[in-house]
């Protein structure tokens, strides 16, 4: 199957901009991935698609070397021959293994194409990679990455996602200070109905036991009162006594 002449094109550009050989394969993977969302042919899954995006891009001239470390002799010897045919310049492919391999690919699902399957393999793929090859591959990126060019559309969508920051953060602001101001309310009135709950409970508590202490001065008066006239009522009856003795 011959790759797209747009993908070809931005493929070279990228070459001309200085992008290293994985991001000029990259179109030819991305061009992949659209067939299969498209429905052109399918792939069993994401993996295949990549293989089939990179060997495209071999066979187109890239400079992408064949891969190393855990991959088979098979895929190796397949990627080699890639290289050898895209140095040579032969791009023809016969018409009969060209339509055999895609009524294979028809067979297969566009499940591949999925966001979540490219996202299962990007991870599957890092996985396998140690973490200083990782870094050193996002150091490069950094240093080719472009600053100040790129497409209309993707400024158009830097300058809204900014934008989308900015208006975020004053409204958690504002919101923030909304709330400060309702809770120092809140917590003034709630300190203010506290005293007064206090102060009526020591009112009613002074109120209790005030009364209480006139109930109990009542009550020991009382007591005297009886106390003493008990007492005049003995002296009486013993003066009696004596005078009849």
């Amino acid at each position: 199957m011959m790759p797209d002449k747009d993908t070809e094109a931005r493929a070279q550009a990228d070459k001309e901009a200085g992008k290293s050989p994985s991001t000029q394969a990259g179109e030819f993977v991305r061009e992949e991935f659209h067939h299969v969302r498209e429905g052109k042919h399918g792939a069993k899954n994401a993996k295949q698609a990549v293989a089939i995006g990179l060997s495209k891009a071999r066979r187109a001239g890239v400079d992408l070397p064949a891969p190393d470390g855990n991959t088979s002799e098979e895929t190796r010897n397949k990627a080699e021959q890639d290289i050898e045919r895209g140095q040579k310049g032969d791009t023809e492919t016969s018409p009969k293994r060209a339509r055999a391999s895609r009524n294979a690919l028809k067979k297969e699902g566009s499940q591949a194409g999925s966001t979540a399957a490219i996202s299962r393999q990007a991870r599957s793929a890092a996985r396998n990679r140690t973490a200083s090859a990782r870094s050193a591959s996002a150091r490069k990126a950094a240093k080719t990455r472009s600053r100040t060019g790129g497409s209309t559309r993707s400024r158009k969508v830097a300058a809204t996602r900014s934008s989308r920051t900015t208006s975020r953060g004053k409204k958690s602001r504002g919101g923030n200070r909304s709330r400060t101001g309702a809770g120092s309310r809140g917590t003034s009135r709630n300190r203010t109905s506290g005293r007064a709950k206090t102060n009526t409970s020591r009112a009613r508590t002074a109120s209790r036991s005030t009364s209480r202490g006139r109930t109990g001065n009542a009550r020991r008066a009382r007591m005297g009162r009886s106390g003493s006239s008990r007492t005049a009522n003995s002296r009486r009856a013993s003066a009696v006594r004596s005078g009849r003795r």
